[in-house]
């Protein structure tokens, strides 16, 4: 039997981006992504890099709970890039949401909800982000036919151990 697959979200779970912006959180580390193409320059203009926090621990606690991991975030293919290596983290597999990218659906599911069940195809898997609702709830539940965790986690704070504990809690077999 295959693990099942976490879906990791960067900005709200691993990059606490709604915290006080003169306060980065104890145990974090400062990242600065260049916002175009490396450059630095849009439209003539000189653009800041992306501040990105980061927790170096959260790599090995991923690591450590068993699962698949795989980015679920629009950085995509991009958190090979920058916010893996951070972590500790190997190259993971990325969803391409290719054109639901940001796009928004008159029946409320967040646009990454639709392509992360489609990429499970029935496995088991949990999804930690900041942005699903009840309507991804409902969606999940009616189209997907594996075990499934909506973990929402906190963007002014990240990931906590408590949200640890209940991922490592659904990756346990059920005693029969």
């Amino acid at each position: 039997m295959s693990r099942p697959l976490l879906f990791l979200d960067v900005d709200g779970p691993l990059n606490p981006y709604a915290a006080q912006p003169e306060r980065r959180p104890e145990g974090y580390v400062t990242v600065r992504v260049p916002r175009v193409g490396g450059g630095g320059v849009e439209w003539g203009r000189r653009v800041r890099p992306l501040r990105v926090w980061l927790n170096p621990v959260h790599g090995a606690a991923l690591l450590g709970l068993g699962y698949e991991l795989c980015w679920a975030s629009s950085w995509m293919g991009e958190a090979n890039r920058w916010i893996g290596p951070v972590l500790g983290l190997p190259e993971l597999p990325f969803v391409d949401f290719g054109e639901a990218l940001f796009r928004e659906r008159p029946d409320g599911v967040h646009w990454k909800c639709e392509p992360l069940v489609a990429y499970a195809n029935g496995r088991p898997f949990a999804w930690v982000d900041d942005e699903q609702g009840d309507a991804d709830h409902a969606y999940v539940a009616a189209e997907h036919a594996g075990a499934a965790l909506l973990h929402h986690v906190n963007p002014r704070i990240g990931l906590r151990d408590a949200d640890f504990a209940v991922l490592a809690e659904f990756t346990i077999p059920p005693v029969v």
